[in-house]
C-alpha cells in the first residue's frame, strides 16, 4: 500500500548515447548572458558575474520533437545552448574539481517568452515567467564525457537557415567556472543539468518553424513549433 495520497509523477529523464539506460533529471539550472556578443545584443554589460535561474524538471522536452507555442506571449525566442549533465555534486566546488562531477553533454534550447521577460525586467521584477513554462527546455541525447568541454562549434538553424553560429570557446565563464559558481549558490547533486548560455543571434519563431541545434561532437537536437 502506498504512503502517498497520489501516485508520484514519473521522473523526467534523458536518453544516453550508446545505451538503453536513461539519465534521471533532478533539477534544471540555466546561466544568463554567458556569451559577450549575446549580452551586447540585449543591451547588457558582458563583464557581469554569472547569474542563474531555473526551470522545473517537468518542463523538459527529452529528445526534442513537437512543442506547443506557449500561452501569454507574442514573441517566443530560441536560445541554442550546451547542456551539462552532472553525476555528482557538492557545495563550494573548486573549478579544478568540476570535471569530476560531469557525466556528459547534450544540445539544448532555452525557449524564452521574450516579451514577458523584458516586461518584468523593466519593472524590476523576477523574470521567471519569461523563462519557466511548459516545454521550455528541449534537450537532446546525452553524450557521456568527463572532460571539461570548452571548445567546439555551436549553431542553431531555423527552417534550414543558420541563425546562431559561434564556438564554445566564446563563453565568458567556462564549464568548470559555471559549476564552481553555481555550487556557491546551491548544493549541486547527481542528476542536475545546467544550460550554459547562448551565443548571439537569438530571435523569434512562429508556429511551424523547425529548429535544429548542432554542437560539435554531440547528437543534434530537432524541435518543431507545433
Amino acid at each position: 500500500m502506498s504512503d502517498f495520497v497520489f501516485a508520484p509523477s514519473a521522473t523526467p529523464s534523458l536518453a544516453i548515447a550508446g545505451t538503453t539506460q536513461r539519465f534521471a533529471v533532478r533539477r534544471i539550472w540555466c546561466v544568463g548572458r554567458n556569451y559577450a556578443a549575446h549580452a551586447r545584443e540585449l543591451g547588457n554589460d558582458e563583464r557581469e558575474p554569472p547569474f542563474f535561474f531555473s526551470k522545473q524538471p517537468d518542463m523538459l522536452v527529452p529528445g526534442g520533437g513537437d512543442i506547443a507555442y506557449p500561452v501569454l506571449t507574442q514573441n517566443l525566442h530560441y536560445e541554442g545552448e550546451l547542456v551539462v549533465a552532472l553525476k555528482g555534486g557538492g557545495q563550494d566546488v573548486p573549478p579544478e574539481k568540476a570535471a569530476g562531477l560531469i557525466f556528459g553533454y547534450a544540445a539544448g534550447i532555452d525557449m524564452t517568452r521574450r516579451d514577458l521577460q523584458k516586461r518584468m525586467q523593466e519593472k524590476g521584477k523576477p523574470w521567471e515567467i519569461g523563462k519557466s513554462f511548459e516545454q521550455s527546455a528541449p534537450v537532446g541525447t546525452i553524450t557521456p564525457s568527463s572532460r571539461v568541454m570548452d571548445a567546439g562549434a555551436i549553431r542553431l538553424s531555423v527552417n534550414g537557415e543558420v541563425r546562431q553560429n559561434s564556438d564554445l570557446s566564446n563563453m565568458i565563464w567556462s564549464v568548470a567556472e559555471i559549476i564552481a559558481r553555481l555550487s556557491q549558490q546551491v548544493s549541486l547533486a547527481t542528476g542536475d543539468i545546467i544550460f550554459t548560455g547562448t551565443p548571439e543571434g537569438v530571435g523569434a519563431v512562429v508556429r511551424g518553424d523547425r529548429l535544429r541545434v548542432e554542437i560539435e561532437g554531440l547528437a543534434p537536437l530537432d524541435v518543431t513549433i507545433a
